[in-house]
């Protein structure tokens, strides 16, 4: 068992350093003042290749896997650019995974060379108001007419439409009551996103605001038949084929968030003096701090067990979804703790650590609750009767 990264995934994290480099802690302090969406740091990413990274090298990817998306995704989050940088780039990564491994070859190299390029941006459309996590209660529709469908519906925290051309969207295709089994009938689209046939209204929100999020509403949207991923009516299995990725991704976010702040906090703690000494000295604030750096450490263990397994080919439901739990509270906490250390001064924005905390709350809440993620664990790891 080596928990050593290779040479390959050193360079790989050195070389995102070095763009994050480019991007520092004044650029993200204005961009969570402001908001507006990173295009440059979007681009810099294409431009250097890593939008890509996990797809396949016949449509202009890397073809790497898991754990190089991980890692690159934690570096980022680590940078200082936090969850505004990684939510940027995120959907590339994980969002268009079914289409990947699901879509023609005709659909794949229409649909991935430009979104790998940074030409495209896509939203992925899925969670809405009235279903929340109930993925097949949702009541999107969409009906044949020929030679394409016709979607309506609501979806809600759909991250960045405002700038999205593409989106990623879950439909049903049949009627609910017209089913045998709840998770068939619901069929996925990647296609146009059409702002004359969908509404797009963002949602103020306490965090993350270089990187928007949205109510949509589709209004008979016509989408072609040839935008349908596989077949019709399944859908829901190609969804969760892309959902383990996605919480290893926040996951390593919510580590690397967390790294960010702690590495903040130590370095004021090393350089505030009162009643004559560094108040890192002080046990009070040493132990929270060695605290946050073992509970961080652990999550990324579990993090990085995930992503191996998934490279693998291996089943790593449960490992996934504990990372995800394990760096998202740990993550939480180091925050906190970064506030606390700088006393009255983490409360002030040029501090940047108060930023941190806000979006820390983004992997404890998404794309999955933590409660769930218990409920899941006690019932797929240790067979306990099903509780929701």
């Amino acid at each position: 068992m080596d928990f050593e990264f290779s040479e390959q995934q050193l360079a790989i994290k050195d070389a995102v350093e070095r763009i994050c480099a480019r991007f520092d802690d004044d650029y993200w302090l204005h961009k969570d003042r402001d908001g507006g969406f990173p295009h440059d740091f979007h681009q810099a990413f294409a431009d250097a290749g890593w939008l890509g990274i996990a797809m396949d090298p016949a449509y202009g990817g890397a073809g790497l896997g898991m754990t190089e998306a991980a890692l690159m995704m934690r570096t980022v989050s680590a940078s200082g650019a936090g969850l505004s940088g990684a939510s940027a780039l995120h959907m590339n990564i994980f969002g268009l995974n079914p289409v990947q491994v699901f879509g023609s070859h005709e659909q794949k190299q229409r649909f991935l060379p430009p979104l790998i390029a940074g030409q495209d941006k896509a939203c992925f459309a899925v969670t809405e108001p009235d279903a929340g996590l109930d993925t097949t209660h949702l009541k999107t529709q969409a009906i044949r007419r020929g030679d394409h469908y016709l979607l309506s519906g609501r979806k809600i925290w759909i991250s960045t439409a405002q700038v999205a051309n593409k989106m990623l969207i879950l439909a049903r295709t049949t009627p609910l009551d017209q089913v045998t089994k709840a998770t068939d009938g619901l069929s996925l689209f990647y296609t146009d996103l059409d702002r004359s046939k969908v509404e797009v209204r963002e949602i103020e929100k306490m965090g993350r605001k270089a990187v928007d999020s949205n109510m949509l509403f589709l209004d008979e949207l016509p989408v072609p038949i040839e935008d349908r991923i596989g077949d019709e009516g399944s859908g829901f299995k190609y969804i969760l084929h892309g959902l383990n990725p996605e919480r290893i991704l926040i996951a390593a976010e919510a580590v690397g968030l967390g790294q960010a702040a702690l590495a903040r906090a130590v370095r004021y703690a090393g350089e505030r003096h009162v009643f004559g000494r560094p108040i890192g000295q002080n046990q009070g604030i040493q132990h929270p701090l060695a605290q946050a750096w073992m509970q961080l450490e652990a999550a990324n263990l579990m993090v990085f067990k995930a992503a191996s397994l998934y490279d693998a080919g291996k089943p790593c439901g449960a490992e996934a979804n504990a990372g995800k739990y394990l760096a998202g509270e740990a993550a939480f906490q180091a925050c906190q703790t970064a506030i606390a250390t700088h006393g009255g001064m983490g409360f002030a924005k040029e501090y940047h650590v108060e930023r941190y905390l806000r979006e820390s709350w983004i992997p404890r809440l998404a794309p999955v609750s933590p409660q769930l993620i218990m409920c899941f664990i006690a019932e797929k790891v240790l067979g306990l009767p099903k509780s929701y």
